[in-house]
């Protein structure tokens, strides 16, 4: 049971941490896209992701090894994966935040700019499962099933986090 409690204490310090700088950075990114798209100044809103996004990685990597004990060995075959796995993801989300600033930029959607957004929006989330699936395999050539279960844990609640903020930020579509 003290297993399973210093777990739950390690995992959710580590996102209480992340969390913390997340909220700021989201509601950054809503602001400077809203301000950037005001101004029509796509250049900045790009800036200003890229950014964001730099920081939720480096956040997100703190929060990853925090709370995966690794052992020596293990963490020398798992961080080259884990970074090979985020470039993956980043390429992923790179259409994710492509969305947002679309969005973002068009205060009046028509119907079909809304429907290709809602489905360009689930075929992102589709693409992150599976990536996932892909990289289970892979992770398991150097982790045990539960720490990779573990790592996989982290890594869809730390984006769960990104995903709740970020939508938090965004304006419901009007009918």
């Amino acid at each position: 049971m003290s297993k399973t409690h210093s777990m739950a204490t390690l995992i959710l310090s580590g996102v209480c941490f992340w969390a913390s700088g997340t909220f700021f950075a989201q509601n950054t990114l809503a602001q400077a896209a809203q301000t950037a798209a005001s101004r029509e100044d796509a250049s900045s809103i790009d800036q200003q992701i890229a950014m964001l996004r730099s920081d939720l990685r480096s956040n997100k990597k703190q929060v990853i090894a925090a709370n995966m004990k690794l052992t020596d060995v293990e963490a020398e075959k798992f961080w080259p994966l884990y970074e090979q796995y985020t470039a993956d993801l980043v390429k992923i989300n790179n259409a994710k935040y492509d969305l947002v600033k679309e969005y973002l930029q068009n205060t009046n959607l028509t119907e079909e700019q809304t429907d290709r957004l809602s489905k360009q929006w689930l075929a992102v989330d589709e693409s992150v499962l599976q990536l996932r699936l892909r990289y289970i395999p892979i992770f398991r050539k150097v982790l045990s099933a539960k720490t990779t279960a573990m790592f996989f844990q982290l890594d869809r609640r730390v984006q769960m986090m990104i995903d709740l903020q970020l939508a938090s930020s965004l304006p419901l579509i009007e009918p």
